[in-house]
């Protein structure tokens, strides 16, 4: 009988040597966060980083408005007739309400970037709604229509949150081409970090605000010529509703 024991209390703890590993791998598996690339396949309807193989492209200029920085590049959008996406900053867009004016007047898609841009992969699903809605809330009163498109800040989102997105009607938009500028980039190397990545349906990120001490000369300087170099190559300008074959509003 003690040997019987014996053999049971071995084949118990062999079998707890392989379930409990095996357990806690599916667990771990299953609790792994989504990546951006898992998300987009994903969610590939709502969540968008380029668009059509056209010989469009979508000028994207985040962080605005800023008064040091945003007039100039809506004044060299509005010599080269070149439309554009300004993903605003509920905040900065409270607080200088005239550029949102200017944006929406000159034929410009107003998108949402938060209210005070945070990293929303950190936060909940409420705390990602209250940022979206305040700055709906912003937009609506300025120009008379709420953002579909959202672009989260740092390009960090979490399921959850892409699924309230979807649930909703929007859309969330992140880029293929990545221009850097916000480092403070020169001319030089902001005009090669675009030209050299742009290719059909291309969404590019650009700069129109930033914190304290940003510069964002490089971009002002670059933006002409590459507009210019883009349309020599056959390039059309447009915003991202019309890339997207979608609406600038929900």
């Amino acid at each position: 009988m003690p040997d019987l024991r014996k053999k049971w209390v071995l084949f118990l703890t062999l079998v707890l040597l392989v379930t409990v590993p095996i357990s806690t791998a599916q667990a771990s598996v299953r609790d792994k966060p989504s990546s951006l690339g898992e998300l987009r396949k994903k969610y590939s309807e709502t969540f968008k980083f380029r668009g059509p193989d056209t010989k469009q492209v979508a000028l994207t200029f985040d962080d605005g408005p800023d008064p040091r920085f945003t007039p100039q590049i809506l004044e060299i959008l509005s010599q080269k007739g070149a439309k554009a996406t300004f993903f605003v900053v509920g905040a900065r867009a409270k607080k200088f309400p005239a550029l949102l004016e200017r944006m929406h007047r000159e034929g410009h898609v107003i998108g949402n970037h938060s209210f005070n841009h945070p990293p929303f992969r950190k936060r909940t699903v409420k705390q990602f709604v209250s940022e979206i809605e305040r700055t709906e809330q912003v937009v609506e009163r300025t120009v008379g229509y709420r953002p579909k498109l959202i672009r989260p800040p740092y390009g960090e989102i979490n399921e959850e949150q892409v699924k309230w997105a979807k649930a909703n009607g929007y859309k969330i938009v992140n880029w293929n081409v990545d221009s850097l500028d916000w480092k403070g980039l020169n001319k030089e190397q902001i005009k090669a970090n675009v030209l050299q990545a742009t290719g059909p349906g291309a969404i590019i990120l650009l700069h129109a605000g930033g914190g304290v001490g940003s510069d964002l000369s490089g971009t002002i300087e670059a933006l002409p010529d590459i507009i210019e170099t883009l349309r020599a190559k056959g390039y059309e300008f447009v915003d991202l509703a019309e890339l997207l074959q979608t609406s600038a509003s929900r």
